[in-house]
């Protein structure tokens, strides 16, 4: 699915417009963002509410105005208006990856747009801009001894 940049991701300010798709027809956790324009320009993102129940912050007013988001001023599992997905920083191997909860992206399904937003961190001191996702998923399995 295509989406219009409203607010962009940092640092990829000339890219206006991405698609979002899943990486496997059946995983609801990870999406791949990518750039209409330039197919060297990829994110991974992880759905942020399968690691941690406590995944909520306040949508500032500029990126609800961008997104033409009404009503919930907030982000939470519950909330269909907005996806929230958050960056993957992929290594090798892949439990060194990080998650950057700071810094989420918005999707706004209805209208096709989306932005990322930065969160204070002061504000949101529970939550990292590079948290190992080893601590939310098991990878025990995928590396037999």
């Amino acid at each position: 699915m295509e989406f219009v940049v409203k607010s962009p991701i940092l640092g990829f300010e000339q890219i206006t417009k991405m698609t979002l798709e899943k990486v496997a027809q059946d995983d609801e956790v990870f999406m791949q963002l990518k750039s209409t324009h330039d197919d060297g320009i990829s994110f991974t993102l992880v759905n942020p509410y399968v690691m941690r129940s406590d995944y909520e912050f306040d949508i500032p007013a500029p990126i609800m105005e961008a997104l033409e988001l009404k009503g919930a001023k907030n982000t939470s599992a519950e909330n269909n208006q907005v996806v929230t997905l958050n960056i993957v920083c992929i290594q090798e191997p892949i439990q060194n990856s990080t998650v950057n909860f700071l810094a989420p992206v918005l999707f706004n399904f209805e209208n096709h747009t989306m932005g990322q937003v930065v969160l204070e961190n002061q504000k949101y001191e529970n939550f990292g801009l590079a948290e190992p996702i080893a601590r939310f998923f098991d990878f025990s399995e995928s590396n037999p001894s």
